[in-house]
């Protein structure tokens, strides 16, 4: 029988001590978060209003001003903006507010980097401030404004399609020449972009594949939220199969609605298991996995498990794996995967940002091999996630052309 005076299962001793612990992650994470925007925000400021350019008081307090609010607005708008939102929708305009304040500030704190580059070669050139200071800020304003207006254009656009040929030798005659259309990391989001999905939609059935594959990240938000914006999917046609696996962001909303609102309007949801493909006599297995974040959300029955994926599959044919990550390939590479499609990248979405996506992943986009028998194709995204812009990293929807050999 449970003592009347003992209110909580967890001894105080235990609760003392996990409570500075908890406190002490926090305030780590606040300096972190803390110390990397006064770096995104300070370096512009200082280049464009501090570093020699002698502007008149008023330009100077203006822009600290605004500075100022940017500073305080983006965390807190990003934090209310895509934060779940516990039974009750959160307003778009506040979460794709803050996406763009976001691509703003980080496009200007690489060009104002790379502006005080400049600043040393005026420098050795003999240019004096204010003259050398003012050139600095006034190039990387300008630098800076045609980079977000190009790339607002080339997130908004509907992608182009690349084309590739991937050589399988162990694909049947039968199957040579099979066209498998791509395209993954779509994430409808605060901006609707309904009538640009119906415009994918048309260019993908405009390529006659055999295989549509969705590599995930379909949406940022449930299924409630962004239907509208993914509803033009159920016109996607494909002679032999429609089919999808989840992406990261599935998980942060609900990944199972996402599985069942893709099956419900007529796709197979490869959820850790395949289906055969068949064509002049010969087959291809087509498998899938969850992402790779799947089993650590908690989420019951989820998790990328390459083993149940391919249960039951004849091992001798070739295989067409679906995994959202690039860094999924290593266990394709161990289970003999022929050819292992992905997206999650982005390309890097606005230059130099592939650099940091290079340090997590294998790939950042295009085909490459992996092991003695593995080919990994990694695309660069069909649509774009938060910032509403493309910078040296244009969308795409892909055509792969599998051939015999």
């Amino acid at each position: 029988m449970r003592d009347p005076e003992v209110t909580d299962d967890v001894p105080a001793d235990v609760v003392e001590d996990r409570r500075p612990r908890r406190g002490r992650r926090r305030w780590r994470r606040t300096a972190i978060v803390s110390a990397i925007l006064l770096l995104l925000f300070g370096v512009p400021w200082w280049t464009l209003l501090l570093a020699g350019t002698a502007w008149p008081a008023p330009v100077v307090v203006g822009g600290t001003l605004l500075f100022a609010a940017a500073f305080v607005a983006l965390p807190a708008m990003l934090f209310s903006g895509h934060r779940p939102g516990r039974g009750r929708r959160r307003p778009d305009w506040v979460a794709a507010t803050a996406d763009a304040l976001l691509g703003v500030a980080w496009v200007l704190f690489v060009w104002s980097v790379l502006g005080n580059v400049l600043r040393l070669v005026l420098l050795a050139a003999g240019v004096d401030d204010p003259l050398r200071g003012r050139v600095v800020a006034v190039a990387v304003a300008a630098v800076a404004l045609v980079l977000l207006v190009w790339g607002y254009a080339e997130a908004m656009r509907v992608p182009r399609t690349r084309t590739v040929e991937i050589h399988i030798p162990g694909l049947g005659r039968g199957l040579d020449g099979l066209r498998v259309a791509m395209i993954t990391d779509t994430h409808y989001g605060p901006i609707d972009r309904a009538r640009w999905s119906a415009a994918v939609v048309d260019r993908v059935n405009s390529l006659d594949a055999d295989i549509v594959c969705h590599v995930g990240d379909i949406a940022d938000g449930t299924v409630a939220d962004r239907e509208r914006q993914a509803s033009p999917l159920a016109a996607v046609t494909a002679t032999s199969a429609r089919v999808y696996v989840t992406g990261n962001h599935e998980y942060f909303s609900e990944a199972q609605g996402w599985l069942d609102y893709m099956e419900r309007i007529g796709w197979d949801a490869l959820h850790s298991r395949h289906l055969v493909v068949e064509r002049g006599g010969d087959r291809l297995v087509v498998a899938g996995v969850d992402d790779a974040t799947a089993k650590a959300s908690g989420l019951r029955g989820h998790g990328a498990n390459l083993d149940a994926a391919l249960a039951g599959a004849d091992r001798a044919l070739p295989v067409l794996l679906l995994a959202h990550q690039p860094k999924q390939v290593a266990h394709a590479a161990r289970a003999g995967v022929d050819l292992q499609i992905s997206g999650h990248t982005h390309g890097g979405q606005i230059w130099p940002f592939n650099i940091l996506v290079r340090l997590e992943q294998p790939v950042v986009q295009g085909l490459s091999r992996h092991g003695e028998k593995t080919q990994l194709y990694t695309s660069r995204g069909t649509g774009f996630w938060g910032p509403p812009f493309r910078v040296f990293a244009p969308s795409e929807i892909t055509l792969l052309t599998l051939r015999h050999g």
